[in-house]
């Protein structure tokens, strides 16, 4: 997944060995080790042919061969924290990183003092509207709805689940369909996983609540429109709903991937928190979601103070900042 987006992008993509070790029996961590050894030797060539001022990660276990590489290097190593939470991999790691940059405030309590810095979470610019800075989001939402062939009369419902989908999220959503498509327009991004069973589900539809219902597998350039259109998301709670969702002003149910450690849990919590989402638990979906749904998708005094809300956690300079310390790093390096 990740080789198709870099290299779509036009950017070279090396890959290394690399496997994680939580919740592994001896023979599989010692495979583990195994990979990240070959990965950390991987690295080094890596390295020695690219010769980097900076290494930048991200967190997860694949950064961690790369990060032992440049501190054997003298390669000065920044992390960034998507989430409010970090997991095993950046946990270990903060301790050879020179700076630590996060998403929100609520995330420096994880890391010694004067390690971190707060940048908010960079996404991509259009999604910034100059028109929903200032409070047009009717404007924003007819302009994005006409681009994507969608109608002005009917609020829009966005479910999205990740790049290979959610199928508890794709389930709950298609076993009572059609009482939402009474009601709004479905805008469903199935996942490449799930895209051919829930395309048969949309054939059993009537022909009018089949133009209701639009299916996608995956959005790329059509994802900040998206975005922009929707009134309401339901997606899980991975990083980027810290950035995208509050650029967009975008009203969210949050389900956190039940397996995903504690950090979807944090994020979808740090957008309930400020009263910019509502959080279902993965194992609660088919008692609460279709409540949920019809209550706030029907309610648009609510979805407008939720927007609001949502808007308000946005950083516009988020991405600014985090390459102005990028820079600082580099140049004190040298």
């Amino acid at each position: 997944m990740e080789q198709a987006l870099v290299e779509r992008a036009g950017l070279t993509f090396e890959a290394i060995a690399a496997l994680g070790l939580r919740g592994k029996n001896p023979f599989a961590a010692a495979q583990g080790l195994w990979a990240l050894s070959q990965g950390y030797r991987q690295s080094r060539q890596i390295m020695r042919r690219f010769r980097p001022d900076v290494l930048f990660v991200t967190g997860g276990y694949v950064c961690v061969p790369v990060t032992l590489a440049a501190r054997q290097g003298g390669v000065p190593v920044i992390i960034y924290l998507p989430d409010i939470e970090p997991g095993l991999a950046i946990k270990f790691l903060a301790r050879f990183a020179v700076r630590v940059v996060v998403t929100a405030p609520e995330a420096q309590q994880f890391f010694k003092p004067g390690l971190t810095v707060v940048t908010g979470y960079p996404v991509r610019d259009n999604l910034f509207s100059p028109s929903l800075k200032e409070g047009g989001w009717g404007e924003v939402k007819a302009t994005a709805r006409r681009q994507l062939g969608l109608r002005d009369d009917l609020p829009v419902l966005m479910v999205f689940g990740g790049s290979r989908g959610a199928r508890s999220i794709n389930q709950a959503v298609t076993q009572d369909l059609e009482s939402y498509l009474q009601i709004c327009q479905v805008v469903h991004v199935t996942g490449t996983l799930d895209e051919a069973w829930v395309l048969a589900r949309r054939a059993e539809l009537s022909p009018e609540w089949q133009t209701r219902y639009h299916v996608s597998a995956y959005l790329h350039d059509e994802m900040v429109t998206t975005l922009l259109a929707a009134d309401l998301v339901i997606s899980r709670a991975g990083a980027s709903v810290l950035g995208e969702f509050p650029a967009a002003g975008l009203p969210a149910i949050l389900v956190p991937y039940p397996y995903a450690g504690a950090h979807q849990n944090r994020n979808a919590e740090y957008l309930a928190h400020y009263q910019a989402a509502v959080v279902i638990k993965d194992a609660e979906l088919s008692q609460r979601l279709k409540g949920t749904v019809l209550e706030l998708i029907t309610d648009q005094d609510k979805l407008r103070a939720m927007s609001r809300a949502s808007a308000r956690l946005a950083q516009p300079e988020a991405a600014t900042r985090l390459a102005q310390v990028i820079v600082e790093v580099r140049d004190r390096g040298n």
